[in-house]
Protein backbone atom coordinates (compact mmCIF):
# COMPACT_ATOMS: atom_id res chain seq x y z
CA UNK A 1 0.00 0.00 0.00
CA UNK A 2 3.05 2.68 1.06
CA UNK A 3 4.45 1.86 -2.44
CA UNK A 4 0.79 2.96 -4.17
CA UNK A 5 0.94 6.64 -2.44
CA UNK A 6 4.51 7.26 -2.28
CA UNK A 7 6.77 8.97 -4.85
CA UNK A 8 9.86 10.70 -5.13
CA UNK A 9 11.29 13.79 -6.21
CA UNK A 10 13.30 11.68 -8.90
CA UNK A 11 9.91 11.06 -10.54
CA UNK A 12 8.99 14.17 -10.78
CA UNK A 13 12.21 15.44 -12.42
CA UNK A 14 11.67 13.03 -15.05
CA UNK A 15 8.02 13.99 -15.93
CA UNK A 16 9.28 17.88 -16.48
CA UNK A 17 7.35 19.02 -19.90
CA UNK A 18 7.46 22.60 -21.78
CA UNK A 19 3.75 22.83 -20.09
CA UNK A 20 4.54 21.01 -16.94
CA UNK A 21 5.63 22.77 -13.72
CA UNK A 22 6.73 19.68 -10.78
CA UNK A 23 6.80 20.17 -7.49
CA UNK A 24 5.77 18.37 -3.80
CA UNK A 25 3.22 19.39 -1.87
CA UNK A 26 1.23 21.45 -4.37
CA UNK A 27 -2.49 22.51 -3.86
CA UNK A 28 -5.11 20.66 -4.22
CA UNK A 29 -7.15 23.06 -6.61
CA UNK A 30 -6.20 21.37 -9.45
CA UNK A 31 -7.89 18.65 -11.67
CA UNK A 32 -5.51 15.70 -12.31
CA UNK A 33 -4.92 12.48 -13.88
CA UNK A 34 -2.88 8.91 -12.48
CA UNK A 35 -1.11 7.14 -14.13
CA UNK A 36 1.37 3.78 -13.75
CA UNK A 37 4.82 4.89 -13.97
CA UNK A 38 7.79 2.44 -13.18
CA UNK A 39 5.31 0.54 -11.40
CA UNK A 40 4.08 3.52 -9.20
CA UNK A 41 0.89 5.51 -9.53
CA UNK A 42 1.79 9.24 -10.41
CA UNK A 43 -1.14 11.88 -10.79
CA UNK A 44 -0.79 14.88 -13.57
CA UNK A 45 -2.27 17.61 -12.48
CA UNK A 46 -3.89 20.35 -14.41
CA UNK A 47 -4.61 23.75 -13.17
CA UNK A 48 -7.75 25.28 -14.83
CA UNK A 49 -7.28 28.85 -13.49
CA UNK A 50 -3.01 29.14 -14.83
CA UNK A 51 -3.43 26.75 -17.32
CA UNK A 52 -0.10 24.78 -15.90
CA UNK A 53 0.47 21.26 -15.25
CA UNK A 54 2.08 19.33 -12.00
CA UNK A 55 2.18 15.62 -10.54
CA UNK A 56 0.94 14.66 -6.87
CA UNK A 57 -0.24 11.66 -5.14
CA UNK A 58 -3.68 10.40 -5.37
CA UNK A 59 -6.24 12.39 -3.19
CA UNK A 60 -9.74 12.85 -2.69
CA UNK A 61 -10.46 15.54 -5.72
CA UNK A 62 -12.06 19.08 -4.44
CA UNK A 63 -14.99 20.30 -6.08
CA UNK A 64 -13.21 22.58 -8.05
CA UNK A 65 -11.26 19.83 -9.37
CA UNK A 66 -12.21 17.08 -12.42
CA UNK A 67 -10.65 13.95 -12.08
CA UNK A 68 -9.17 11.24 -14.52
CA UNK A 69 -7.73 7.92 -12.17
CA UNK A 70 -5.80 5.59 -14.97
CA UNK A 71 -5.23 2.48 -12.77
CA UNK A 72 -3.21 0.18 -14.80
CA UNK A 73 -2.86 -3.94 -14.11
CA UNK A 74 -3.66 -2.84 -10.80
CA UNK A 75 -3.95 -5.05 -7.22
CA UNK A 76 -6.99 -5.51 -5.54
CA UNK A 77 -5.80 -3.07 -2.27
CA UNK A 78 -5.02 -0.51 -4.89
CA UNK A 79 -8.56 -0.68 -6.36
CA UNK A 80 -10.01 -0.41 -2.94
CA UNK A 81 -8.11 1.72 -1.90
CA UNK A 82 -8.76 4.79 -4.35
CA UNK A 83 -12.46 3.38 -4.58
CA UNK A 84 -13.42 2.60 -0.87
CA UNK A 85 -10.77 4.66 1.16
CA UNK A 86 -10.85 8.02 -0.91
CA UNK A 87 -14.40 7.70 -2.82
CA UNK A 88 -16.44 5.56 -1.00
CA UNK A 89 -18.03 3.49 -3.83
CA UNK A 90 -20.44 0.97 -3.43
CA UNK A 91 -19.08 -2.34 -2.55
CA UNK A 92 -20.92 -4.03 -6.13
CA UNK A 93 -18.82 -1.70 -7.92
CA UNK A 94 -15.55 -2.34 -6.16
CA UNK A 95 -15.96 -5.63 -6.93
CA UNK A 96 -17.09 -5.12 -11.17
CA UNK A 97 -13.85 -3.42 -10.73
CA UNK A 98 -11.47 -5.60 -9.29
CA UNK A 99 -12.91 -8.77 -11.10
CA UNK A 100 -13.03 -7.13 -14.48
CA UNK A 101 -15.07 -10.22 -16.61
CA UNK A 102 -18.41 -7.91 -17.15
CA UNK A 103 -20.27 -7.41 -20.33
CA UNK A 104 -20.81 -4.28 -21.52
CA UNK A 105 -22.55 -2.41 -19.26
CA UNK A 106 -24.06 0.55 -17.11
CA UNK A 107 -24.75 0.63 -13.33
CA UNK A 108 -25.93 3.48 -11.34
CA UNK A 109 -25.19 4.41 -7.99
CA UNK A 110 -25.82 6.69 -5.63
CA UNK A 111 -22.19 8.56 -6.15
CA UNK A 112 -21.24 7.69 -9.24
CA UNK A 113 -22.19 5.11 -12.29
CA UNK A 114 -20.22 2.72 -13.36
CA UNK A 115 -19.83 1.40 -17.30
CA UNK A 116 -17.80 -1.56 -18.16
CA UNK A 117 -16.98 -0.67 -22.34
CA UNK A 118 -14.24 -2.40 -24.45
CA UNK A 119 -10.85 -1.48 -26.27
CA UNK A 120 -9.77 -3.75 -29.16
CA UNK A 121 -6.23 -5.34 -29.35
CA UNK A 122 -4.43 -5.72 -32.70
CA UNK A 123 -5.66 -9.48 -32.54
CA UNK A 124 -8.84 -8.46 -32.22
CA UNK A 125 -9.02 -9.36 -28.71
CA UNK A 126 -11.35 -7.19 -26.80
CA UNK A 127 -9.77 -5.53 -23.42
CA UNK A 128 -12.27 -4.74 -20.74
CA UNK A 129 -11.96 -0.86 -19.51
CA UNK A 130 -13.66 -0.52 -15.77
CA UNK A 131 -14.87 3.40 -16.00
CA UNK A 132 -16.32 4.90 -12.50
CA UNK A 133 -17.32 8.37 -13.55
CA UNK A 134 -18.39 10.76 -10.72
CA UNK A 135 -19.68 14.64 -10.74
CA UNK A 136 -15.91 15.50 -10.86
CA UNK A 137 -14.11 12.56 -11.55
CA UNK A 138 -13.58 9.44 -13.97
CA UNK A 139 -11.73 6.13 -12.84
CA UNK A 140 -10.28 3.88 -15.63
CA UNK A 141 -9.11 0.27 -14.25
CA UNK A 142 -7.59 -2.47 -17.24
CA UNK A 143 -5.56 -4.67 -16.83
CA UNK A 144 -3.42 -4.37 -20.41
CA UNK A 145 -2.22 -1.23 -21.34
CA UNK A 146 -3.61 0.41 -24.21
CA UNK A 147 -2.17 2.06 -26.81
CA UNK A 148 -4.97 4.52 -27.31
CA UNK A 149 -5.61 6.03 -23.77
CA UNK A 150 -1.22 6.19 -24.10
CA UNK A 151 -2.57 8.95 -26.64
CA UNK A 152 -5.19 10.47 -24.96
CA UNK A 153 -3.11 10.81 -22.35
CA UNK A 154 -0.38 13.06 -24.11
CA UNK A 155 -3.28 14.88 -25.49
CA UNK A 156 -4.91 16.14 -22.21
CA UNK A 157 -0.88 16.82 -21.30
CA UNK A 158 -0.11 19.27 -24.25
CA UNK A 159 -3.73 20.18 -25.23
CA UNK A 160 -5.21 22.37 -22.72
CA UNK A 161 -9.49 21.99 -21.93
CA UNK A 162 -9.79 19.03 -23.10
CA UNK A 163 -10.61 17.47 -19.44
CA UNK A 164 -12.54 20.72 -17.76
CA UNK A 165 -15.27 18.34 -16.87
CA UNK A 166 -15.77 14.54 -16.74
CA UNK A 167 -17.94 14.32 -19.49
CA UNK A 168 -14.92 15.48 -21.78
CA UNK A 169 -12.86 12.53 -20.55
CA UNK A 170 -15.41 9.97 -20.63
CA UNK A 171 -16.13 11.35 -24.35
CA UNK A 172 -12.60 10.90 -25.79
CA UNK A 173 -11.73 7.69 -24.18
CA UNK A 174 -15.10 6.37 -25.81
CA UNK A 175 -14.60 8.13 -28.67
CA UNK A 176 -11.01 6.76 -29.36
CA UNK A 177 -11.63 3.20 -28.34
CA UNK A 178 -15.25 3.38 -31.21
CA UNK A 179 -12.30 4.98 -33.33
CA UNK A 180 -10.42 1.64 -32.99
CA UNK A 181 -13.36 -0.24 -34.01
CA UNK A 182 -13.51 1.60 -37.44
CA UNK A 183 -9.92 1.12 -37.98
CA UNK A 184 -10.87 -2.28 -37.13
CA UNK A 185 -13.72 -2.84 -40.14
CA UNK A 186 -11.48 -1.57 -42.61
CA UNK A 187 -9.14 -3.67 -42.12
CA UNK A 188 -11.60 -6.81 -42.12
CA UNK A 189 -12.82 -5.13 -45.40
CA UNK A 190 -9.46 -5.26 -46.85
CA UNK A 191 -8.78 -9.16 -45.42
CA UNK A 192 -12.35 -9.83 -47.25
CA UNK A 193 -11.27 -8.34 -50.62
CA UNK A 194 -8.23 -10.08 -50.06
CA UNK A 195 -9.61 -13.37 -49.88
CA UNK A 196 -12.48 -12.86 -52.82
CA UNK A 197 -9.45 -12.56 -55.23
CA UNK A 198 -7.66 -15.65 -53.62
CA UNK A 199 -10.54 -17.43 -53.74
CA UNK A 200 -11.05 -16.54 -57.34
CA UNK A 201 -7.88 -16.96 -58.29
CA UNK A 202 -7.85 -20.39 -56.47
CA UNK A 203 -10.86 -21.90 -55.24
CA UNK A 204 -8.35 -24.34 -53.67
CA UNK A 205 -6.78 -21.52 -51.65
CA UNK A 206 -6.41 -22.92 -47.48
CA UNK A 207 -8.02 -19.78 -46.39
CA UNK A 208 -11.16 -21.60 -44.89
CA UNK A 209 -9.88 -21.95 -41.36
CA UNK A 210 -9.18 -18.24 -41.17
CA UNK A 211 -12.26 -17.11 -42.31
CA UNK A 212 -13.92 -19.34 -39.63
CA UNK A 213 -11.91 -18.13 -37.28
CA UNK A 214 -13.06 -14.66 -38.30
CA UNK A 215 -16.41 -15.37 -38.32
CA UNK A 216 -16.06 -16.18 -34.78
CA UNK A 217 -14.57 -13.05 -33.88
CA UNK A 218 -16.73 -10.39 -35.89
CA UNK A 219 -19.82 -12.42 -34.11
CA UNK A 220 -18.30 -12.11 -30.72
CA UNK A 221 -17.28 -8.65 -31.37
CA UNK A 222 -20.82 -7.65 -32.15
CA UNK A 223 -22.27 -8.91 -28.84
CA UNK A 224 -19.96 -6.55 -27.42
CA UNK A 225 -20.66 -3.84 -30.02
CA UNK A 226 -24.56 -4.07 -29.77
CA UNK A 227 -24.09 -3.67 -25.57
CA UNK A 228 -21.94 -0.63 -26.05
CA UNK A 229 -24.51 1.15 -28.18
CA UNK A 230 -27.26 0.49 -25.69
CA UNK A 231 -24.81 2.09 -22.79
CA UNK A 232 -24.21 5.14 -25.30
CA UNK A 233 -27.95 5.33 -26.16
CA UNK A 234 -28.91 5.44 -22.13
CA UNK A 235 -26.09 8.35 -21.68
CA UNK A 236 -26.63 10.48 -25.16
CA UNK A 237 -30.67 9.97 -24.78
CA UNK A 238 -31.53 9.89 -21.42
CA UNK A 239 -30.53 12.34 -18.43
CA UNK A 240 -27.21 10.63 -17.58
CA UNK A 241 -26.11 13.19 -14.21
CA UNK A 242 -22.76 13.39 -14.83
CA UNK A 243 -23.02 14.97 -18.29
CA UNK A 244 -24.07 18.68 -19.55
CA UNK A 245 -26.84 18.85 -22.23
CA UNK A 246 -24.18 20.75 -24.42
CA UNK A 247 -21.84 17.26 -24.10
CA UNK A 248 -25.04 15.27 -25.58
CA UNK A 249 -24.11 15.98 -29.27
CA UNK A 250 -20.88 13.94 -28.77
CA UNK A 251 -22.36 11.42 -27.36
CA UNK A 252 -24.77 11.15 -30.33
CA UNK A 253 -21.93 11.05 -32.50
CA UNK A 254 -20.37 8.19 -31.19
CA UNK A 255 -23.80 6.45 -31.02
CA UNK A 256 -23.81 6.88 -34.41
CA UNK A 257 -20.37 5.95 -35.12
CA UNK A 258 -20.86 2.00 -33.26
CA UNK A 259 -23.58 2.22 -35.28
CA UNK A 260 -21.91 2.36 -38.44
CA UNK A 261 -19.81 -0.72 -37.48
CA UNK A 262 -22.01 -2.72 -36.40
CA UNK A 263 -23.78 -2.31 -39.29
CA UNK A 264 -20.27 -2.81 -41.00
CA UNK A 265 -19.55 -6.24 -38.85
CA UNK A 266 -23.28 -7.67 -40.02
CA UNK A 267 -22.40 -7.14 -43.63
CA UNK A 268 -18.90 -8.87 -43.07
CA UNK A 269 -20.37 -11.72 -41.67
CA UNK A 270 -22.66 -11.97 -44.77
CA UNK A 271 -19.52 -11.55 -46.62
CA UNK A 272 -17.53 -14.45 -45.02
CA UNK A 273 -20.61 -16.71 -45.44
CA UNK A 274 -20.50 -15.79 -48.86
CA UNK A 275 -16.91 -16.62 -49.43
CA UNK A 276 -17.19 -19.74 -47.65
CA UNK A 277 -20.18 -20.83 -49.88
CA UNK A 278 -18.31 -19.14 -53.80
CA UNK A 279 -15.36 -21.74 -52.01
CA UNK A 280 -17.36 -24.46 -51.98
CA UNK A 281 -19.67 -23.73 -55.40
CA UNK A 282 -15.68 -22.93 -57.06
CA UNK A 283 -14.69 -25.73 -56.12
CA UNK A 284 -17.31 -27.76 -56.63
CA UNK A 285 -18.02 -26.48 -60.54
CA UNK A 286 -13.69 -27.35 -60.78
CA UNK A 287 -14.56 -30.92 -59.98
CA UNK A 288 -17.25 -30.38 -62.86
CA UNK A 289 -15.25 -29.87 -64.90
CA UNK A 290 -12.56 -32.37 -64.39
CA UNK A 291 -14.77 -35.02 -64.43
CA UNK A 292 -16.44 -33.71 -67.76
CA UNK A 293 -13.24 -33.74 -69.02
CA UNK A 294 -12.10 -37.04 -67.92
CA UNK A 295 -15.27 -38.81 -69.11
CA UNK A 296 -14.89 -36.98 -72.76
CA UNK A 297 -11.87 -38.93 -72.71
CA UNK A 298 -13.02 -41.90 -71.48
CA UNK A 299 -16.11 -41.96 -73.68
CA UNK A 300 -13.53 -41.01 -77.05
CA UNK A 301 -11.61 -44.38 -76.11
CA UNK A 302 -14.45 -46.57 -74.97
CA UNK A 303 -14.99 -47.27 -79.21
CA UNK A 304 -11.49 -47.00 -79.58
CA UNK A 305 -10.80 -50.16 -77.08
CA UNK A 306 -13.92 -51.89 -78.78
CA UNK A 307 -12.26 -52.31 -82.21
CA UNK A 308 -8.84 -52.85 -80.67
CA UNK A 309 -10.61 -55.62 -78.94
CA UNK A 310 -12.19 -57.01 -81.88
CA UNK A 311 -9.06 -57.20 -84.26
CA UNK A 312 -6.93 -58.15 -81.06
CA UNK A 313 -8.95 -61.76 -81.25
CA UNK A 314 -6.92 -64.23 -82.20
CA UNK A 315 -9.28 -65.72 -84.83
CA UNK A 316 -8.63 -67.68 -87.99
CA UNK A 317 -11.75 -66.17 -89.66
CA UNK A 318 -11.57 -62.11 -89.26
CA UNK A 319 -12.14 -61.41 -92.85
CA UNK A 320 -9.77 -58.24 -92.48
CA UNK A 321 -7.14 -60.03 -91.24
CA UNK A 322 -6.49 -61.14 -95.11
CA UNK A 323 -6.25 -57.29 -96.03
CA UNK A 324 -3.41 -56.14 -97.58
CA UNK A 325 -3.99 -52.79 -96.23
CA UNK A 326 -5.92 -54.41 -92.82
CA UNK A 327 -3.95 -52.41 -90.24
CA UNK A 328 -4.49 -48.90 -92.36
CA UNK A 329 -7.86 -49.72 -92.51
CA UNK A 330 -8.20 -49.79 -88.59
CA UNK A 331 -6.24 -46.59 -87.96
CA UNK A 332 -8.84 -45.19 -90.49
CA UNK A 333 -11.56 -46.48 -88.58
CA UNK A 334 -10.35 -45.17 -85.10
CA UNK A 335 -9.42 -41.77 -86.42
CA UNK A 336 -13.13 -41.36 -88.10
CA UNK A 337 -14.62 -42.69 -84.78
CA UNK A 338 -12.58 -40.13 -83.12
CA UNK A 339 -13.95 -37.16 -85.19
CA UNK A 340 -17.48 -38.43 -85.26
CA UNK A 341 -17.38 -38.51 -81.37
CA UNK A 342 -15.80 -35.13 -81.21
CA UNK A 343 -18.67 -33.66 -83.57
CA UNK A 344 -21.23 -34.97 -82.09
CA UNK A 345 -19.71 -33.88 -78.47
CA UNK A 346 -19.40 -30.38 -79.94
CA UNK A 347 -23.05 -30.11 -81.48
CA UNK A 348 -24.47 -30.96 -77.74
CA UNK A 349 -22.10 -28.63 -76.26
CA UNK A 350 -20.82 -31.26 -74.09
CA UNK A 351 -17.33 -29.18 -74.08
Amino acid sequence: MGSFLQFTSYYYVNLICKKCTVREGASQQYAFLSVKYRGKSILLIFNKQTNTTITEKIRIPNEEEVVWIRLLSPSAAEVRHVLEDLLHCHHLLVEDCIKLNQRPKMDRYKNNIFISFFAISQQYSPIEIALVVGSNYVISICNNEIPVLEKLYEEFRQVEGKMEHSDQILYHIMDCCVDEYIELVDHIDDKVEQWELAILQNPYANISQEIFQLKRITHHLRRIFVEEKDVLSTISHQNFPYTRPEADVYFVDIFDHISRVIDSVDIFRESLIGLIEMQITMKSDRMNQIMKTLTIFSTIFLPLSFVVGLYGMNLKNIPEYRLTYGYEYVWILMIVLIIVMIVYFKKKKWF
